[in-house]
C-alpha cells in the first residue's frame, strides 16, 4: 500500500505542474497508464445536481463548449454512485461470450459531502481490492484537483451549465457558496435552488468560524436583474458584517440599511421620472425589500439563535414528525420605519433536521402539507439528496416553469455519524 500512496503523491505533483485547464486530463492520462485503462473520464455534476457532463475522455473531445452533453442522473448508475458514495463495478461479462470483457468502474468524486462528479474507468479485468482502493483514492484526489484549478478556468463552470444562464441568473449564482454541501462529521448542511425563468432573488449561504456555524436564506423582492442586484446588496451586507465579527443583529441591521438606502435612491429616481415611466416601473414591480433568516449554531453546545426578517417559517423534522417553527416575525430588510430586529432562540436537539425555505418552495405544493410529507419521506436521506428531490418536485409540480425561485437549506444537527443514528422517517 505504501507504493500506491507514493504513486498518488507523484500523481498530484505531476498534476500541480500542469496548466489549470488540462490538470484533470493529465490526471486521467496518468491513471489510465497506471491501470492499463482504455478509457478514463471525469463527469462533473451540473448546477442543479440533476445531470452530469463528461469533461474528459474521448466522448468529451468530440463536443465543445457550445454543445455540452448532459446525462440525466435519475434512475441511472451514476445516480446510485452519487447517492451511495460507493464505487460501482460492472460484471465484465459480454453477451454471447464465454470470456470476461472489459470492466467499467465508477467512483464518486466528492469532498466533505459535496458531490463534484464521477470518475469513470474502463479496465481490462475486474480490479482487486488494492486496485479498487487506489481508484477510490485517485477519485478523492481528483476532487482536490478540481477545487484548486476551477479558480483559474471556466472549463469546470462550463460543464456545470446544461442550460444557458440569463444575466440575472449569472449574478444570482455568484452569490451562492462555492460548495452547496458541507459534511464536517459534526453536522451536515446542504442547499439547493431552482430559479424561476425571471429570477426571483433567492440566495442561501453558510460559513464556519472557530465556534459556530452561520446560515442565511434571503429572498429579494422583484424579478430578473432588479432582484439579482438587490440580492447582491443583501448578501454583500451580511457577509461584510459577518467577516468583521458582527453578530446576527449587526448583520440584520446592515442588510436593512443597505436595502433601505437603495430604496431611497430608487424612490427619488421614481419621482424624477415622467408619469409614463413611473407607470412602467409599477407594472414591472416597484417593491424594494428582502425577507431573510439568519442563524447561528454554537459548535460546542448546539445553542441556536436566529433573526427572522419577515421570512417563511422553517420546518423541523424530529423523531419522524414535522413541525413548523413559528418565530416572532420582524419586518423585511428595507421596510421603514423599522423598530429593529430581535434575537430569538431555536430549539435544536440531537438528531433534528432543520429546513429553511423560500415561498417558492411552498407555492407549487399549495399547502405546507405536501412539503412536510416530502420531508418525512426523505428523513433518512443525506441532506444533499433530499434538497435535490425538493427542487425536482417543485419543477414537476410547476410543469418545469416555476413562477418564483424555489430555494431550500437543510441542516442535520449533529451529523448522523457524530454519535447518533440521525433523523428517520416515521414508520
Amino acid at each position: 500500500m505504501a507504493g500506491e500512496r507514493a504513486w498518488l503523491g507523484k500523481l498530484l505533483t505531476s498534476v500541480e505542474s500542469a496548466p489549470p485547464e488540462v490538470a484533470v486530463a493529465v490526471l486521467a492520462q496518468l491513471l489510465a497508464r497506471r491501470l492499463a485503462a482504455t478509457e478514463v473520464s471525469f463527469l462533473i455534476t451540473d448546477l442543479g445536481g440533476k445531470a452530469v457532463v463528461r469533461l474528459t475522455g474521448a466522448a468529451a473531445e468530440e463536443g465543445g463548449p457550445e454543445q455540452p452533453r448532459p446525462i440525466k442522473l435519475r434512475d441511472s448508475v451514476y445516480d446510485r454512485v452519487i447517492r451511495s458514495q460507493q464505487a460501482h463495478v460492472t460484471s465484465g461479462e459480454r453477451a454471447g461470450d464465454t470470456g470476461p470483457g472489459p470492466v467499467q468502474v465508477i467512483a464518486p468524486v466528492s469532498d466533505r459531502g459535496d458531490a463534484i462528479g464521477l470518475l469513470e474507468l474502463t479496465v481490462p479485468a475486474r480490479p482487486d481490492r488494492r486496485t479498487m482502493q487506489l481508484i477510490v483514492e485517485a477519485a478523492h484526489a481528483l476532487a482536490y484537483v478540481v477545487i484548486v484549478n476551477r479558480r483559474f478556468t471556466d472549463l469546470y463552470e462550463w460543464g456545470r451549465r446544461t442550460t444557458r444562464l440569463s444575466l440575472a441568473a449569472e449574478i444570482q449564482h455568484r452569490l451562492l457558496p462555492d460548495s452547496f454541501t458541507c459534511d464536517t462529521g459534526r453536522f451536515i448542511v446542504a442547499g439547493a435552488m431552482e430559479p424561476a425563468a425571471d429570477i426571483g432573488g433567492d440566495t442561501f449561504d453558510y460559513t464556519l468560524d472557530r465556534h459556530a456555524l452561520q446560515l442565511s436564506l434571503t429572498d429579494a423582492m422583484g424579478h430578473d436583474v432588479q432582484a439579482a442586484l438587490m440580492a447582491t446588496m443583501v448578501v454583500g451586507a451580511l457577509r461584510n458584517a459577518r467577516r468583521v465579527g458582527g453578530s446576527l443583529l449587526d448583520q440584520a441591521h446592515d442588510a436593512h440599511q443597505a436595502v433601505a438606502e437603495y430604496a431611497d435612491r430608487a424612490h427619488q429616481a421614481f419621482a424624477d421620472h415622467s408619469e409614463q415611466v413611473r407607470q412602467a416601473i409599477i407594472r414591472h414591480g416597484g417593491q424594494v425589500m428582502a425577507t431573510g433568516q439568519l442563524l447561528r449554531v454554537s459548535l460546542d453546545t448546539g445553542r441556536t439563535t436566529f433573526v427572522n426578517a419577515g421570512h417563511v417559517w422553517p420546518l423541523r423534522l424530529r423523531d419522524g414528525q414535522v413541525e413548523e417553527i413559528a418565530p416572532l416575525v420582524d419586518l423585511p430588510f428595507g421596510v421603514t420605519p423599522n423598530p429593529g430586529y430581535r434575537l430569538q432562540t431555536l430549539d435544536l436537539c440531537q438528531g433534528d433536521r432543520l429546513v429553511l425555505l423560500t415561498d417558492g418552495m411552498l407555492e407549487p405544493h399549495g399547502t405546507e402539507a405536501g412539503l412536510s410529507d416530502l420531508l418525512r419521506q426523505t428523513g433518512d436521506w443525506h441532506p444533499r439528496d433530499a434538497v435535490r428531490l425538493f427542487t425536482e418536485t417543485v419543477l414537476e409540480l410547476s410543469d418545469h416553469d416555476p413562477r418564483d425561485d424555489a430555494t431550500v437549506l437543510c441542516l442535520d444537527w449533529p451529523a448522523p455519524d457524530a454519535g447518533y443514528t440521525g433523523p428517520r422517517a416515521a414508520s
